[in-house]
């Protein structure tokens, strides 16, 4: 993130959160004792916020009533988004410890730790998810991309064949199950998942970009060109094209299968700079 729109963030997330900024101690402490959780209204408006305005509410909300699950969740969720995946993962723990059944909580556990790289770490919890919501293909989805990151291939399948039944053409099961194959080394089943999912009405930007990557994987660049121009501004769509670019040439140097590996990688991160 830049530093001109974290400096954009903080000021959003300062001004939103007004009344914080006192002139005595004596009326921080009063202001202290009768702040009370926001409404469902502000709550709602702020989830429509960037990650960083997110966590500077949600650190509030639970420094009001650190019990409150939702609060711990949604911190996790954005701490997350920032990259501060060990931060998240023990965010949303902090959670599990007043409400150990709290499924949401574990689901953030395990997306945590798969997005360190360290998806071991989080297949408890979401095999824990899957046992008290057996009909919820979340928990199922993102196993399906822990047991692919710990080679755990046909447990993955498997996990995402029973989330495609309980969801049919879940754009995010079909993502994430593209994803992996992207990470086999095989671009063109992903683009066959990707097509999938992207007609379907829950799609979203990242799954169009992912779109693009596997298209720019097979050497088809002004397909992936036109993806990337509609969905960025020029400055990072020249980053993300520089990018493929990148990855389709050391692919003549490291083989397909693992330069598709590394891309998989990096790729959802380069959205965020």
């Amino acid at each position: 993130m830049s530093r001109t729109r974290a400096s954009s963030s903080i000021a959003l997330a300062a001004s939103l959160l007004c009344g914080l900024a006192l002139t005595s101690p004596a009326a921080a402490q009063q202001a202290g004792a009768s702040r009370t959780p926001a409404s469902a209204e502000d709550r709602a408006a702020y989830s429509r916020l960037d990650p960083l305005a997110r966590s500077v509410f949600w650190s509030r909300e639970m420094e009001m009533n650190p019990a409150d699950p939702v609060a711990g969740v949604r911190l996790a969720e954005a701490l997350r988004q920032m990259g501060q995946y060990e931060q998240a993962a023990q965010t949303a723990q902090q959670v599990l410890v007043a409400q150990p059944a709290n499924v949401d909580a574990m689901l953030e556990v395990g997306r945590a730790h798969i997005a360190r790289g360290q998806a071991f770490y989080g297949i408890a919890a979401l095999e824990q998810a899957l046992a008290l919501a057996p009909d919820d293909w979340r928990p199922l989805s993102l196993l399906g991309v822990a047991y692919q990151q710990v080679r755990r291939a046909e447990d993955a399948q498997v996990a995402w064949a029973r989330a495609l039944t309980l969801s049919p053409e879940n754009p995010e099961v079909l993502n994430n199950a593209a994803m992996a194959r992207v990470t086999g080394g095989d671009a063109g089943g992903a683009e066959a998942l990707l097509r999938r999912a992207l007609v379907q009405p829950g799609a979203t930007q990242q799954m169009r970009l992912n779109l693009a990557m596997v298209l720019g994987l097979q050497g088809r660049t002004p397909e992936a060109e036109q993806i990337i121009r509609r969905e960025l501004p020029p400055e990072v769509a020249d980053r993300n094209l520089e990018w493929l670019r990148n990855r389709a040439r050391a692919q003549t140097t490291e083989g397909r299968a693992e330069a598709s590996s590394a891309s998989a990688r990096t790729w959802s991160s380069l959205q965020a700079q």
